[in-house]
């Protein structure tokens, strides 16, 4: 008959075990997830004082967008006698402009801060997975008698918390992101109810 050691020893062993084997998926996880956040890029736009100009009224309206020059090459000998083409009409280049830049309404300010709150919540998540991978890592090193394999155990640690320290430096990025973005907000007059 099997002690209740022996049975506490075998399941410590079986879980220890499975932490670490699924444990090894989730570098690759967090790998993927690095790569699919530098393809992704959210563009945004800082108002300053010049952006805005003040009416009789009181109330801010934004500045017409800034006309985009383009300087034409000299006339070579065969197009001087050409007239030169008609310029863009100024309405084009501000219906340009309006297209680039997204409507700042309350759609578009709970997507952006929801966007940087799951984001950092996902980071969070990964870190506590990467310390529990780190803590087996370190029980499978003591454990481990053999040489060779207290080497792999032990690259495997190293690179864990390697990881583990990109995505804190992550969460702090995620954290001045969404510091930024409710400045923004709150200079934008945007109603606090957008952004929870």
């Amino acid at each position: 008959m099997l002690s209740k050691t022996s049975i506490f020893v075998a399941v410590t062993i079986l879980l220890a075990c499975a932490a670490v084997s699924g444990a090894q998926g989730l570098a690759d996880v967090a790998r993927a997830e690095e790569a699919r956040r530098k393809t992704v890029r959210v563009p945004s736009k800082t108002y300053t004082n010049d952006d805005l100009k003040g009416d009789n009224n009181g109330a801010t309206v934004a500045s017409p967008a800034p006309s985009t020059a383009t300087s034409t090459p000299a006339a070579t000998p065969a197009q001087a006698g050409k007239p030169a083409p008609p310029a863009a009409k100024p309405d084009a280049a501000k219906d340009a402009a309006n297209e680039e830049e997204p409507k700042k309404d309350e759609k578009y300010w709970r997507d952006r801060i929801t966007a940087a709150q799951q984001a950092m919540a996902r980071n969070k998540v990964l870190v506590d997975a990467l310390q529990s991978r780190v803590n087996a890592l370190n029980t499978d090193f003591v454990n481990t008698d053999d040489p060779a394999q207290r080497a792999v155990v032990e690259q495997n640690r190293k690179t864990a918390l390697a990881e583990m320290d990109r995505v804190k430096k992550d969460i702090d990025t995620r954290t001045k992101e969404i510091t930024t973005i409710q400045e923004e907000a709150r200079k934008a007059n945007v109603p606090a109810g957008w952004l929870r």
